[in-house]
């Protein structure tokens, strides 16, 4: 048996162009993705992208792997089936805040508390862009847009709230723009053993440009970004003298050093705590009141669908024998018509 060859980012590009408007955030991720891919060590064969409908959705096109263009808000399902069928292949889901929170709600949410092995990369972007910039399930209230002129009334989804509320294994956060955040965030993704689901905050310079400014500038990162790192105490801006800590049943903003505040009063980070209230509580830790949480909400170690239902199927095999179609089809009553 020969050895693997050893891949590189060129594998794994295909031969299509492009076609992404110039300056789209989704370039960034997919240099993230063709980079994660070849430290795998898994055969390009065994990759397979699956995609809804939407900008990001021309995903698969750009990888030189399988993949599957699906039909509107669907990827999650399609990637179910293609997993539990064949548990053996690394099934990524790429798909955006319009596709995956508004036509794909229902499927979204029972791939997460199912607990499918696949990897959902949620391009949030915060409008919807392939249809020219009608405002979407995670626009913020006030939006205007060509379908809300008067701007939006809805209350956005806050999709890392919705993936731990349907008891997602894993979830995590990172930005386009954030290159080597990303790569180390989809390194762990890819090792999670079980539904993974990473948000994306990815600019469209078209119909919502600069929509992350407030905590993308260079001037404001310090103090906007608050990161996530397991065993870590949640710190955040230019001196590193800010923080996070318990207060009551929620979360506030201290400054060691004010107060009597000191490093140890402030929240450690757990990533694989089994309760994700912690993780609730920093999935709605939003602007102003809070820098945004970037980074790796959640991680715990839960059995993966597919592998329990393959379970099922040896054990019934190992009692009662493999069967066939023909004793399965003749089984109970049936009926000859003449």
């Amino acid at each position: 048996m020969s050895e693997q060859a050893t891949l590189t980012r060129k594998d794994f590009q295909s031969d299509q162009d492009v076609r992404w408007c110039p300056g789209c955030g989704d370039y960034a991720i997919l240099k993230a993705v063709q980079s994660v891919f070849p430290e795998l060590g898994i055969p390009r064969e065994k990759f397979v992208i699956v995609s809804g409908i939407g900008c990001s959705s021309r995903f698969p096109y750009y990888m030189d792997t399988y993949g599957f263009h699906t039909i509107h808000g669907r990827a999650p399902a399609v990637a179910t089936g293609l997993k539990v069928s064949r548990p053996d292949l690394e099934v990524w889901v790429v798909t955006g805040d319009g596709d995956a929170l508004s036509i794909g709600g229902n499927h979204l949410i029972h791939t997460l508390r199912r607990n499918v092995g696949v990897k959902i990369l949620l391009f949030n972007n915060r409008i919807y862009g392939l249809t020219k910039g009608q405002y979407s399930p995670t626009s913020e209230i006030g939006k205007k847009t060509g379908s809300t002129p008067l701007g939006s009334v809805d209350a956005p989804f806050n999709p890392l709230a919705l993936a731990l509320g349907a008891g997602a294994s894993f979830v995590a956060r990172s930005v386009d723009i954030y290159q080597k955040h990303l790569v180390e965030t989809l390194r762990q993704a890819a090792a999670h053993k079980g539904s993974a689901f990473v948000e994306i905050y990815q600019n469209c310079n078209i119909f919502n440009d600069a929509a992350f400014a407030y905590m993308t500038g260079k001037a404001e990162r310090a103090d906007a970004n608050l990161y996530l790192e397991h065993g870590k105490p949640l710190t955040f801006g230019a001196d590193g003298d800010r923080g996070i800590r318990l207060s009551g049943v929620g979360l506030e903003v201290v400054r060691v050093g004010e107060n009597g505040v000191t490093e140890d009063d402030l929240l450690v980070w757990d990533a694989h705590a089994p309760n994700a209230a912690l993780a609730s509580l920093l999935a709605h830790a939003t602007p102003p009141a809070f820098p945004t949480p970037v980074g790796l909400f959640r991680a715990a170690a839960q059995p993966s669908f597919e592998s329990q239902v393959v379970g099922q199927i040896e054990s019934t095999i190992e009692k009662q024998g493999s069967g066939s179609l023909e004793s399965l089809l003749r089984a109970g009553e049936t009926w000859t018509v003449d």
